[in-house]
């Protein structure tokens, strides 16, 4: 009653009204990304108050349990608000996307044709280098066409955004190969179209043969498998509840080398840095020698291969089901020890209750425990920086008075859906 009478007796400026208090709507003339900023600093504030312990209506403010229940709804409806702000910035930044990464594709065409004019000056230009921009055209141009029909999901980049809506990894380095060896049978082609010379011609088709190019093929198969096999792993483990996924408001450049949580992935970097070292390997090699496949050589041909195993290893083994290891009476300062009763807090221990990438506050409100047959949101504790309460270890939730008295399970349900294993307490009046 303390909380529904805080609430009619709230100012109408407050986050329940769309033009109170920093406006987030779409119709706001900065557009969703101000928006969405405005959303998060006042998100931000709200926070900070409440752990400072300021902002309480008086109808609450002498009940530590009306208190805290009120200040995790307030900051939960903020926190809803935040997210319908970040995915509408999302959608609006794929949206713009795909003229950003056009652009950048016919600005790599113009690198190209500079950095072939001036290395032509005394050598003079050759067929070489006209196979090799007009390849360059053919690429841009498809490249353009896919963009342009994949604008909504981010252009160029769409193949390689993953279900969660970040950047993967594994589809990022298959993606850059095959452009890589779809340039150098471009290329090839071009040189063979525009020779005149029988012995030239030979030449050109010998240069395709798999000896040639036996290690540059190898790694595209195996990168290409990498990319099919980790979408497989990652799908299964999912279902099987043994990784938990939650998907991303939009994707970053970080995401090549971070985990969901946006922390530096050693099994990600490693992959991501020699691919790229072995693809720049490539394309001198293709510079070099402009008549056949890049012959990359079978030693760093071996490297990448080890590196894609590290992936897909590191995939494997990443995630966990979360689990409960006890359950206990919360206990104050001062409190006389006693068995757990209805009304009265428990601390919940184990691990792997925030999922990666759930550390926002809207994700943690999603949070649930079941007691017995009666289903316990999680409240949200702000403190200086963050929350208290939950963490990935801790949970801190009441004995709601509809749980009976006797045996009951307890089950934690992650933002991402995943329920732990049930723990066994005994509840008393």
């Amino acid at each position: 009653m303390a909380v529904q009478e805080a609430r009619q007796s709230a100012e109408p400026g407050a986050y329940g009204s769309p033009h109170g208090g920093g406006c987030t709507c779409g119709g706001c003339p900065h557009g969703a990304r101000e928006g969405h900023r405005r959303a998060v600093a006042a998100f931000l504030l709200r926070r900070d108050e409440f752990a400072a312990g300021q902002g309480l209506p008086a109808a609450v403010v002498h009940s530590a349990s009306a208190s805290r229940q009120w200040i995790s709804d307030e900051l939960t409806q903020s926190a809803q608000l935040v997210a319908e702000r970040g995915r509408a910035e999302g959608a609006a930044w794929l949206a713009r996307l795909w003229r950003r990464t056009t652009i950048t594709v016919w600005a790599l065409v113009l690198l190209l044709l500079l950095v072939q004019s001036l290395t032509a000056i005394g050598a003079g230009w050759t067929a070489a280098r006209t196979a090799g921009l007009l390849a360059a055209l053919v690429a841009a141009g498809a490249l353009t066409a896919a963009s342009f029909f994949h604008r909504a999901r981010g252009g160029v980049l769409a193949p390689v955004i993953g279900e969660d809506n970040r950047l993967s990894t594994s589809r990022a380095v298959a993606a850059a190969w095959v452009l890589f060896v779809a340039y150098a049978v471009l290329f090839l082609a071009g040189r063979l179209a525009a020779a005149s010379d029988h012995e030239e011609r030979d030449a050109l088709i010998a240069g395709l043969e798999l000896a040639r190019g036996a290690g540059v093929v190898t790694v595209l198969a195996v990168v290409c498998a990498i990319a099919v096999l980790v979408r497989r792993v990652v799908g299964l483990r999912v279902l099987g509840q043994r990784l938990q996924k939650v998907r991303a408001d939009r994707p970053r450049a970080a995401d090549l080398l971070t985990d969901d949580a946006g922390r530096g992935s050693f099994a990600d970097l490693q992959y991501v840095v020699i691919s790229a070292v072995a693809l720049v390997f490539g394309v001198v090699r293709l510079a070099r020698r402009p008549d056949q496949l890049p012959d990359l050589p079978w030693a760093l041909a071996v490297v990448v291969l080890v590196s894609a195993a590290t992936y897909l290893a590191g995939k494997y083994a990443e995630g966990g089901r979360p689990v409960i290891l006890s359950v206990v009476r919360a206990r104050e300062a001062g409190d006389l020890d006693a068995p757990i009763r209805t009304g009265e807090d428990i601390e919940i221990r184990g691990a792997g209750f925030v999922p990666l990438g759930a550390q926002g506050a809207e994700r943690l409100s999603r949070m649930a425990v079941r007691i017995g047959a009666v289903h316990v949101h999680v409240p949200l504790v702000p403190v200086a920086g963050g929350f208290s309460n939950p963490t990935d270890t801790l949970l801190t939730v009441p004995v709601p008075v509809d749980v009976e008295p006797g045996r009951v399970t307890v089950q934690v349900v992650t933002a991402a859906g995943v329920e732990t294993n049930p723990y066994v307490i005994e509840v008393t009046d």
